[in-house]
């Protein structure tokens, strides 16, 4: 027998925990013990090797741990562009070395997942940290930070013993194994146990066997790839998954069994530890698939020209063209028409290699069909029916606040989610409500907004806004016309429901004013508030627009919270303070409701406010004060006319001018802080009801305002004043819970607090 050794890397993570890294492969474990930890992976080892006498290869002698100390700046990068923090971070990182042969070191940095060789063993320090100082240079301060709190580790060694015969000597019948492939992909069908287990949803295409017949006449008779194209939700992955079984139930009749891999784009190349290394993995699957007659389906295709190089020209894609020329490979997937123009953009040669199966959507009689297909399938399988009334609601919600997703997709998906509820609250039937209650958790819109029987209630509505916002009557009116016309039905769904420009002084409400609009319109069902709030200040320059835009990869700020949120209020604040440039990319968000990156990815703004908030005007007029002189609206709209392109300004549907406040509005102001003092979880705890005189309300009033910031210094009063002082006083007298208190302030300010 000959005894392979493994070290292992131990970290006491706390008293109960220690978490092992197998230097040397991919396996990371935790236990509670160190002999757990080598008894475990033990075991897992000589279960592989017996099962199919594979284990993995290392060879090192006398390995040893050496921690090699480096110190860095973390630096957040965007794009091309780098943000470097102010100070320096010291990472101690674990090496583990060995010798592989005579004068030849082989070294690996587990934390980092790096190896290198060295074969001069006094340049082990200086390799080890050119290698550290590469790799942290990739990753961002959390990544670095994450890794700087790893504990200092201990090495132990895990042992495998394994015939000599074998010793080296393993091969692998790929017909049998693929092991590229079932590492990075997985075989298509799924075995029935596991369809079992998927979604509501049921793996059918109904009304589309043309499209079906067309990719299994492509893939099958002409051995060509096949790109299906068309909007989201048409159909696309239905009718591939529809393809891929008839072929395979064709194939078991003949000799010719043919086998469909799906995979991920950035599986290529997510295992890659050297440079090459996805190239030579990109070849065995290559290899393999040819073995096994196989043919590979990619999810987002569109990402195997990001995946790779820095340019497309070092993309898999790129790589894979070739093999697909030659009629080596067979590839299949799915694309938007976006996606399809951006590929033949950035390389052409892809897309031309592969056929294109069009999708349109489908027409309303075949809807229709498809829905009542879906019922059946459903009350069949899940004895849950789905009302008449539930179906038509949920497409009339569907066909107007989805309009870029394409039926049938959106429908299945919905109603599938609606199907989802009532299995586990135990219904027997998809109702009208249930559709209109997954609905507003889905979007966060109110009832109102959903139903057409449901009349809007306008003295109702102007009082939560005249609730929310103190002392703006015409800026509230505006907020009002707004959700007057969306609830007509009437905004252009093509864009954004409204944009506007909240002008005025800072301090009187501008921001309050979007929170109401985002609680009113998104503020029901999400988990998330449906406030988006971005700090145009932090886009100055303009080699800063693809930090809030993106790049070709990577979403920037906006589009990362969009893509998270698209039913919500989008707030660019001080919005004159960012570079140009920004708006001028922003053109196509304003126009059409949306923006198409590079590559094709689409981010959807038109269930969004867009409110811009500037102070443009704000130093041409008179100094704020407690007086009635109303401000001339038209020096703040000739000042944002002045600052912004012509045909930005065009595009705005509302300026909304906020007036200086008064003197009746801070106080009411006031009143509101002090309200939401009261409901603090430490008097709710004490059970203690407070009460503030109209002298604590005044004071609060007169120096929580200033000519310059308006209102905005209330909050910081409140807590300065009131909170701060009453928290010492509660400290220093335990003994008056359950009891109501009266708050006062004397001539000076200082706090008196009593026992009623």
């Amino acid at each position: 027998m000959e005894k392979l050794t493994y070290p292992l890397l131990c970290f006491q993570l706390n008293e109960n925990a220690i978490l092992g890294i197998l230097v040397g492969t991919s396996y990371q474990l935790v236990e509670a013990t160190q002999n757990k930890l080598k008894s475990v992976l033990t075991d897992h080892l000589m279960k592989i090797y017996k099962k199919d006498g594979d284990y993995p290869l290392l060879e090192l002698e006398a390995p040893m741990l050496r921690m090699i100390e480096t110190t860095m700046r973390p630096t957040y990068r965007i794009g091309h562009s780098a943000f470097p923090l102010s100070y320096k971070v010291k990472i101690a990182m674990p090496l583990v070395y060995g010798e592989a042969e005579p004068g030849v070191f082989e070294c690996f940095l587990p934390l980092l997942d790096e190896s290198f060789y060295c074969y001069e063993i006094g340049q082990l320090e200086a390799l080890a940290r050119h290698f550290i100082s590469n790799s942290l240079d990739e990753k961002g301060p959390e990544e670095i930070y994450r890794l700087a709190a790893y504990p200092m580790p201990t090495m132990d060694l895990v042992t495998l013993k394994v015939k000599e015969d074998s010793f080296f000597t393993y091969t692998w019948n790929v017909a049998q194994s693929p092991k590229v492939l079932e590492r990075l992909a997985e075989r298509y069908p799924y075995p029935k146990a596991v369809q079992r287990n998927l979604a509501a949803s049921p793996d059918a295409a109904w009304e589309l066997d043309d499209y079906v017949a067309q990719v299994v006449e492509k893939l099958m008779q002409q051995r060509a790839s096949v790109l299906l194209v068309g909007n989201h939700g048409v159909g696309k992955s239905a009718v591939l998954r529809q393809a891929f079984r008839k072929l395979v139930s064709f194939s078991k009749k003949t000799d010719n069994e043919q086998s469909f891999w799906r995979i991920q784009a950035q599986r290529f190349t997510a295992t890659s530890k050297y440079l090459g290394e996805w190239q030579e993995t990109a070849e065995e699957m290559v290899w393999e698939l040819g073995v096994m007659n196989g043919i590979l389906w990619v999810e987002d295709i569109v990402r195997l020209l990001r995946e790779g190089g820095k340019g497309v020209e070092d993309s898999v894609a790129a790589y894979l063209l070739p093999f697909m020329q030659q009629g080596k490979l067979q590839i299949t997937g799915e694309v938007t028409p976006q996606e399809l123009e951006s590929m033949r953009r950035l390389l052409p040669g892809f897309v031309e290699s592969m056929q294109l199966v069009e999708l349109p959507e489908l027409p309303e009689r075949s809807l229709s069909v498809v829905l009542d297909k879906f019922n059946s399938y459903v009350k069949q399988g899940y004895k849950i029916s789905i009302a008449p009334d539930a179906l038509n609601t949920s497409t009339r919600l569907l066909r107007r606040f989805y309009p870029y997703e394409s039926f049938p997709g959106k429908s299945i998906r919905f109603l599938g989610e609606c199907v989802s509820e009532a299995i586990f609250h135990k219904k027997s039937e998809v109702s009208k409500r249930d559709v209109l209650a997954q609905f507003i958790r889905r979007t966060g819109l109110p009832e109102l907004f959903l139903r057409d029987d449901l009349l809007l209630d306008q003295v109702a509505l102007r009082n939560f806004f005249n609730e929310k916002i103190i002392g703006q009557e015409a800026a509230t009116e505006k907020l009002t016309d707004v959700i007057k016309v969306f609830k007509a039905g009437l905004n252009n769904p093509q864009k954004p429901i409204t944009t506007l420009v909240f002008a005025g002084p800072t301090g009187v409400g501008k921001t309050a004013a979007a929170q109401a609009l985002a609680q009113y319109f998104f503020g029901l069902g999400q988990k998330t508030s449906p406030l988006i709030r971005i700090d145009m200040s932090e886009f100055q320059h303009p080699s800063q627009i693809t930090r809030f835009l993106g790049t070709g990869t990577e979403p920037g700020k906006l589009v990362q919270q969009v893509r998270e949120r698209p039913f919500a209020v989008l707030l660019l604040d001080e919005a004159e303070k960012a570079t140009p440039a920004i708006f001028d990319a922003f053109l196509t968000v304003l126009d059409e409701g949306m923006l198409v990156d590079a590559f094709g990815r689409v981010t959807n703004f038109r269930n969004c406010i867009i409110i811009l908030t500037s102070n443009l005007g704000a130093s041409n007029r008179p100094s704020i004060g407690y007086g009635n002189r109303m401000p001339d609206d038209e020096t703040y709209r000739s000042a944002i006319s002045s600052f912004f392109r012509p045909e930005f300004v065009n595009r705005i549907d509302h300026v909304v001018i906020f007036q200086p406040l008064g003197l009746d509005s801070i106080r009411l102001i006031a009143q509101k802080e002090l309200e939401e003092v009261k409901s603090r979880e430490g008097f709710a705890k004490r059970n203690l009801k407070i009460q503030f005189t109209p002298r604590t309300e005044a004071y609060i009033a007169q120096v929580g305002f200033h000519e310059k910031y308006g209102a905005r210094p209330l909050q910081r009063a409140v807590e300065d004043v009131i909170v701060k002082e009453l928290a010492k006083w509660l400290l220093e007298n335990p003994e008056v819970e359950g009891k109501e208190l009266k708050v006062d302030v004397d001539e000076k300010g200082a706090l008196m607090v009593a026992v009623v």
